[in-house]
């Protein structure tokens, strides 16, 4: 009698740990997938930092950008402002101090891929002219 319960026991066990392991096996696999959805997908939406443009631009007050024209001395004087004013130091805030940094990176990445898009065009428009030099 008492190896029939020992052996239900442990049948229940390993029933237990064996759905258990299936299911986390499940989350990590959707986890997995919805990684690397967002880090590719969206189509510049979302960078790394999740930060979208409209957000970078709220937080730095600064006006919407329009295809990558905006003015960088400004976003990098509220930038200053605005990071000096929250330095944990004076009684500021170190999360706010982060939210201000990422979202002058994010500015800084938008302009950066309208500079590299518009020299693109630009060369094609001008055609491919290759350095000659004489040896």
């Amino acid at each position: 009698m008492a190896h029939r319960i020992i052996t239900q026991v442990v049948f229940s066990g390993a029933r237990i740990i064996g759905r258990a392991f299936a299911e986390s096996y499940r989350q990590a696999a959707a986890t997995q997938k919805y990684a690397a959805a967002t880090q590719t997908g969206g189509g510049g939406t979302f960078s790394p930092s999740n930060i979208t443009m409209d957000e970078a631009c709220k937080i730095l007050n600064v006006g919407p950008s329009k295809m990558g024209q905006i003015d960088m001395e400004f976003v990098t004087e509220r930038f200053k402002r605005l990071f000096d004013l929250n330095e944990p130091k004076k009684g500021g805030s170190f999360y706010l101090q982060s939210k201000i940094l990422r979202a002058r990176e994010r500015i800084e990445r938008e302009v950066q891929g309208y500079q590299r898009m518009a020299e693109r065009e630009r060369e094609l428009q001008e055609g491919f002219k290759p350095k000659i030099t004489k040896d």
